[in-house]
């Protein structure tokens, strides 16, 4: 069965230079809520210097109407995140490197050793409340800055993480220019070290191949994508990175390929034009 993570409400919203009114996010995470996602990233408990749009995201997570069976995540940085993250009652916690030296250092001002010494407090944290951890690797594939990443860089990455102690790890397309044969030669180098139950795949759509790509590394076995309603987002420190793989889209294909998704289409096309109406009305 596929398990589609719904990145939306974060990494959907936190490109969004207006400002979205909290209300409008409060609807928009219930609105996927009814749609049978498996897993819904709802905010990011960061600073909110560093991203504007996600300063509310106690108050978000606090009041979400929670559906059975969702589990309802953020992405959580540090120590004081992750307060505000249990605080507000989110089910897993999610942390963050990338195979890019550069791309980190443009992220977060850390290098790759400083972002896992900087999130060992975070799982440590987690674990004792009980929470399951996700570990991001960005720039898997290709960085902005340092052009292609070479497979077994990234593989050793994941590796890492796992060492680490996160019981998943979502591989990321950060700038969408992965191809197939690019995400195969990773999942060669992965596959056989960690299987697939623990592996997610992240693409953006920035080149058109996110779908293809998905599908690629579903017919390997990987049976959990992050996906973003309406194909809205991306990230704010790699330019051009417009678009994660729309979550309908990524539905669709994986249906029509002979897929088992228990996503409710119609709710999740529901979801995304509650928060596109939204979008268009900002001044």
């Amino acid at each position: 069965m596929i398990r589609i993570v719904e990145v939306g409400p974060r990494d959907g919203l936190q490109n969004e230079r207006r400002t979205i009114p909290t209300a409008v996010k409060i609807a928009f995470v219930n609105a996927l809520s009814h749609a049978r996602l498996s897993e819904i990233e709802v905010s990011a408990f960061v600073s909110s210097k560093a991203i504007p749009q996600l300063a509310d995201a106690d108050e978000v997570c606090t009041r979400i109407g929670r559906a059975p069976g969702v589990v309802y995540s953020a992405l959580v940085p540090n120590e004081r995140g992750l307060g505000r993250a249990l605080a507000a009652r989110i089910d897993k916690v999610a942390v963050f490197t990338a195979a890019s030296e550069t791309f980190n250092r443009k992220n977060i001002h850390a290098s790759i050793a400083e972002s896992f010494v900087r999130f060992a407090p975070v799982l440590a944290g987690a674990r004792r409340a009980g929470k399951l951890v996700r570990g991001y690797l960005s720039t898997a594939f290709w960085c902005p800055y340092e052009g292609k990443i070479a497979p077994a860089v990234a593989a050793d990455l994941v590796t890492r993480l796992f060492d680490a102690g996160v019981d998943e790890v979502s591989i990321g397309d950060t700038i969408g220019k992965a191809a197939p044969d690019e995400v195969m030669a990773l999942l060669d180098l992965v596959l056989p070290r960690h299987g697939a139950a623990r592996l997610a795949l992240h693409f953006h759509d920035t080149f058109g191949r996110a779908v293809a790509n998905a599908l690629a590394a579903w017919r390997r076995g990987v049976e959990t994508f992050d996906a973003s309603a309406g194909g809205i987002g991306g990230c704010p420190y790699a330019l051009g990175a417009t678009g994660n793989v729309a979550t309908e889209a990524l539905v669709t294909a994986l249906v029509g390929a002979g897929a088992k998704v228990g996503v409710d289409l119609e709710k999740l096309l529901a979801a995304r034009e509650t928060i596109r109406a939204a979008i268009r009305a900002l001044p």
